[in-house]
């Protein structure tokens, strides 16, 4: 039986009611007291199931539907068109079928590529941003097919209105934290890494150790995640049961990674989660990693340790993070003993 479905709550109601639907609205006003009250949601949520939703986020629906449109407009490319866009080794760029895989998993250890394609967007640095210039890894260029009308202008739409959302939170994580509610700033300040991950699931075929998604954690500070219709997502509670998080109409699911996870000393889950897509309908999700400057110290915040509860990490830059993590889940990074794409050995499209 399939891992997912052999760990399925007996009860799902009282499985899926540890995933509360938090508000924003009150704290997006400025109303007295909406911070605190926010952030004491939020510390609940990240304690206990690491997943939640979010409501009157500001994102327009228009946005996120027209979005979509574009997701499965890239997606319909020709196959050829796609891999002109190849992913870098910085993951940016299209990443084809088959060719991620959780080896290295902790939660699970994954024995087949993930049956999804990817196309990956980041800040749309020009040609002459100092990073480009300057080929500043981790901190270059996008791709875009040549002939896809308006796809671009879509798509960092979308990217930017998720990008303001996750920085007008970062605040009531800090609160969360009994941190000062400015203490993320110098963490995310001058363009943070920030990945939008347009993905693409035809339907699973439902062995012992196929996904569409292998179990895994996010490497990210939070990831603000919009699903289509068709469902797909399993999510891991502390049990050890695997539960399917209903769509909420007018919701984005919010998971907490693996970097505030290691800042809050483990006191905040970064919970595993994966897709398998059963039927015979296709699966398109929106994944956004909201994720720190990669050139900041990642350190447990001085809250969350004491003489009884001493740092369980050690100090380390997000970029070398980051970069372990790409190397231990992307075929592309190895390319079978063959050297990954240099994405500055490309010419810059502006």
């Amino acid at each position: 039986m399939h891992l997912f479905k052999e760990n399925a709550p007996g009860d799902m109601d009282a499985a899926l009611a540890q995933l509360p639907i938090i508000d924003l609205g009150p704290y997006f006003n400025g109303d007295p007291g909406a911070l605190a009250t926010l952030a004491a949601q939020i510390r609940g949520a990240c304690e206990t199931t690491g997943f939640f939703y979010i409501k009157n986020h500001g994102v327009p629906q228009d946005l996120i539907d027209a979005t979509f449109e574009q997701h499965k407009r890239f997606h319909a490319l020709p196959l050829e068109e796609k891999t002109k866009l190849t992913l870098d080794q910085y993951n940016v760029g299209y990443l084809a079928m088959n060719t991620s895989m959780q080896a290295h998993s902790t939660v699970h250890k994954a024995t087949r590529p993930n049956q999804n394609e990817s196309f990956f967007v980041t800040h749309d640095r020009g040609p002459d941003h100092p990073d480009v210039v300057n080929k500043t890894p981790l901190r270059g260029h996008n791709y875009w097919p040549e002939n896809l009308p308006g796809f671009r202008e879509g798509v960092m739409a979308y990217f930017d209105a998720v990008n303001a959302l996750g920085q007008h939170m970062l605040p009531a994580f800090a609160v969360a934290l009994e941190m000062p509610a400015d203490c993320f700033e110098p963490y995310f300040s001058d363009e943070n890494h920030a990945t939008l991950r347009l993905l693409h699931y035809p339907p699973t075929k439902l062995e012992d150790n196929d996904f569409g998604a292998g179990p895994h954690t996010d490497n990210s500070f939070m990831t603000i995640l919009a699903r289509s219709e068709v469902p797909g997502l399993a999510v891991r509670l502390p049990s050890g049961e695997w539960i399917s998080p209903p769509l909420v109409p007018g919701t984005f699911l919010v998971n907490i990674g693996n970097m505030i996870r290691r800042m809050s000393n483990d006191r905040f889950m970064s919970t595993p989660h994966g897709v398998i897509v059963e039927g015979d309908r296709d699966r398109y999700s929106m994944a956004y990693f909201h994720s720190p400057n990669a050139y900041r110290m990642i350190e447990v915040l001085p809250t969350c340790m004491d003489a009884d509860n001493p740092p369980k990490h050690e100090p380390a830059l997000y970029a070398d993070l980051i970069k372990g993590f790409y190397a231990a889940n992307y075929a592309h990074q190895n390319k079978y003993g063959e050297a990954p794409r240099d994405q500055y050995d490309d010419e810059i499209k502006a």
